[in-house]
C-alpha cells in the first residue's frame, strides 16, 4: 500500500506550499483507517523539509517517482521514502531512503544493532543502514515486478540531525559491512546524498516504476528460492524420515491445487518431527513459487529455527528471517492474500485479549488470510490460558470459511533416540496420556533422577560428558 505517491516536481511544490504533511496525513487516514500518532506527524514535517532540499539540489528530473510511507506487502513495515527513475545508462532503478530524527546513538556488540532514543525511551533497534538494506532486499527477493522487470534496488540511510563525533558509534567497525551495502549519510553529507540519488535515478522516467512496484505480485524470486534451497542441502537437521515424508508430500500436493480453499492439520506429540516437516514445507512451497509465510507464535522458537537453518550467517539470516513471522498480525489482512500460511506450534495461537494482539481469534485470521493453511499441532502442549489452538477449533473455523480439511497424524518418535517407552512413561507420569508404560521403560536407554537444583543437573551432565557416556 502506498500512502503518498507523486513525481519529484509535485513533491517539491507540496513542501514549498507547506502542504506535504497534510497530504500524507490525509492519505494515511484513508489508506490505513486510523490516524497517525503525533510523533509520525512531527517526523514527516521535519524530514520532508530536508528531503525536499536534497531532491531540489540534486537536480534529478522532475518526473522521478516519489513514494512516502510505502507499506511493504505481507508485512507491517513501512518504508520512509523511495525515489525511482533511470540512470545515465537508462537502467530502471529505485532508491530506498531510511530517515531518522536521531542526534545520538550507542553502539552494541550485537551485529547490525544500535541503541537510540525512540518512543520516549532508549531501546535496541536495527542500524539504519541495515533497515534500509533489508527493505531493499525484501522487494528484490519478493516483488515479482522488481525482479522480473529488472528494476534495480539501492538503499541508504539519512540522519539529517546527526553530526559525527569521534569516534562515532554509528560507524564503528562492526557496522562497516552493512554501511557498504547501504551508505550512511549524516547531517554534513547532504551533497553526498544528492550525488548518490543523481547517479542512480537522476534521468527520471520513474512514475511508471511506482505503478509496477505497487502492483507487483508477492512471490519469491529464483535467487531467493536458490538461496533457501541451498540452506537445506546437506543439512541433516531437516532430513525427512518415514511418515514425515508422507505428510510433507501431502502438503506439497494439496498446496499446489488452487481450486478450493484448504486447511491441513498435522497432529503429533513431542519428538514426532512436526518442525522438521514444517521447515521443509516452507522450502518446498517456495520452490513452487508460492507466496508463503512461516508462522511461529513463540518468538524464541522463530529465532531458533532461523539460527538452525542459516547456521549463524548474518546476511543469510536476514534474507531467511523475512519469511518468518509471529501470529498476531493477520487480523487485518484481506481474504486469501497468501497462497500458503504454515503454522508451527499452532497450539500456542491466541484469542481476544492476548498481549499485543488486537484481533479476535488468530486461527480465524490465518484461515481467512490464506488459500491454503497448514497447522502443526499437539493438543496436549497448550501452556497458557490464552492458548486457544486445538484441532476442534481449527475444524470449526475451517467449516466457517468453507475450507476443505485434511488431517494427518504422526506417531513415531524421533526424539530421545526413539525410545518411545521412556516418552510414554513421561506422558503417563505427567498425566498427559494414560498408557501401558506407567511402571517403567527400558532402563538401559535412560537414567532418571530427581535432584534439588539446576546446578546439580549441570554437574551430572558434565560428569557424563567427561566419562564419554
Amino acid at each position: 500500500m502506498i500512502i503518498y505517491s507523486s513525481n519529484a516536481l509535485a513533491f517539491r511544490e507540496s513542501v514549498d506550499n507547506n502542504q506535504i504533511t497534510v497530504q500524507i496525513e490525509e492519505a494515511f487516514i484513508k489508506g490505513m483507517g486510523k490516524r497517525p500518532n503525533q510523533g509520525e506527524v512531527r517526523a514527516w514535517n521535519n524530514s520532508m523539509q530536508f528531503m525536499e532540499k536534497i531532491i531540489r539540489n540534486s537536480k534529478v528530473a522532475d518526473d522521478c517517482g516519489i513514494l512516502i510511507e510505502y507499506n511493504i506487502p505481507s508485512t507491517s513495515k513501512r518504508i520512509d521514502f523511495i525515489i525511482a527513475g533511470q540512470d545515465e545508462q537508462k537502467n530502471d532503478n529505485f532508491v530506498i531512503v531510511e530517515l531518522k530524527q536521531w542526534d545520538a546513538v550507542e553502539a552494541m556488540d550485537h551485529e547490525d544493532v544500535v541503541r537510540a532514543f525512540i518512543g520516549g525511551r532508549t531501546r535496541e533497534t536495527p542500524h539504519p543502514s541495515y533497515q534500509a538494506w533489508s527493505y531493499k532486499q525484501y522487494l528484490s527477493d519478493m516483488n515479482e515486478a522488481v525482479y522480473s522487470k529488472d528494476i534495480n534496488g539501492h538503499s541508504c540511510a539519512y540522519l539529517h540531525n546527526y553530526r559525527t563525533v569521534q569516534p562515532d558509534p554509528l560507524q564503528y567497525n562492526q557496522y562497516q559491512d552493512i554501511i557498504r551495502e547501504a551508505p550512511l549519510f549524516l547531517a554534513d553529507d547532504a551533497s553526498k546524498l544528492q550525488d548518490f540519488l543523481k547517479r542512480h535515478v537522476g534521468q527520471g522516467n520513474g512514475v511508471n516504476l511506482l505503478y509496477l512496484i505497487e502492483n507487483g505480485k508477492i512471490r519469491p524470486s529464483k535467487k531467493l528460492i536458490d538461496h533457501i534451497d541451498g540452506l537445506f542441502q546437506g543439512n541433516s537437521d531437516f532430513v525427512l524420515l518415514d511418515e514425515q515424508k508422507v505428510a510433507y508430500e501431502a502438503i506439497m500436493s494439496l498446496a499446489k491445487q488452487t481450486d478450493v480453499k484448504r486447511t491441513i492439520i498435522v497432529q503429533g506429540g513431542p519428538g514426532t518431527g512436526k518442525s522438521v516437516i514444517s521447515m521443509n514445507a516452507l522450502g518446498g512451497l517456495l520452490k513452487n513459487k508460492l507466496n508463503v509465510k512461516f508462522i511461529a507464535p513463540n518468538a524464541s522458537f522463530r529465532t531458533v529455527m532461523v539460527e538452525t537453518l542459516t547456521q549463524r550467517q548474518a546476511r543469510n539470516k536476514t534474507r531467511t528471517k523475512m519469511l518468518f513471522t509471529g501470529s498476531s498480525q493477520f487480523y487485518k489482512e484481506p481474504a486469501d492474500m497468501y497462497d500458503v500460511l504454515v503454522v508451527d506450534e499452532a497450539h500456542r495461537l491466541k484469542g481476544k485479549g492476548a498481549y499485543q494482539y488486537l484481533g479476535e481469534n488468530q486461527i480465524e485470521d490465518i484461515i481467512k488470510a490464506s488459500k491454503v493453511n497448514v497447522f502443526f499441532i499437539d493438543d496436549f502442549q497448550r501452556i497458557r490460558p490464552e492458548d486457544i489452538g486445538s484441532i476442534d477449533e481449527i475444524k470449526r473455523l475451517a467449516a466457517l470459511y468453507n475450507s476443505e480439511v485434511h488431517q494427518y497424524s504422526l506417531a513415531a518418535q524421533f526424539r530421545c533416540s526413539g525410545a518411545e517407552g521412556f516418552l510414554n512413561w513421561v506422558d503417563d507420569a505427567l498425566q498427559i496420556r494414560p498408557n501401558a508404560n506407567f511402571d517403567g521403560w527400558d532402563q538401559d536407554s535412560f537414567e532418571f533422577k530427581l535432584v534439588d537444583t539446576p546446578n546439580e543437573v549441570y554437574d551430572l551432565i558434565k560428569g557424563k560428558k567427561r566419562s564419554g557416556v
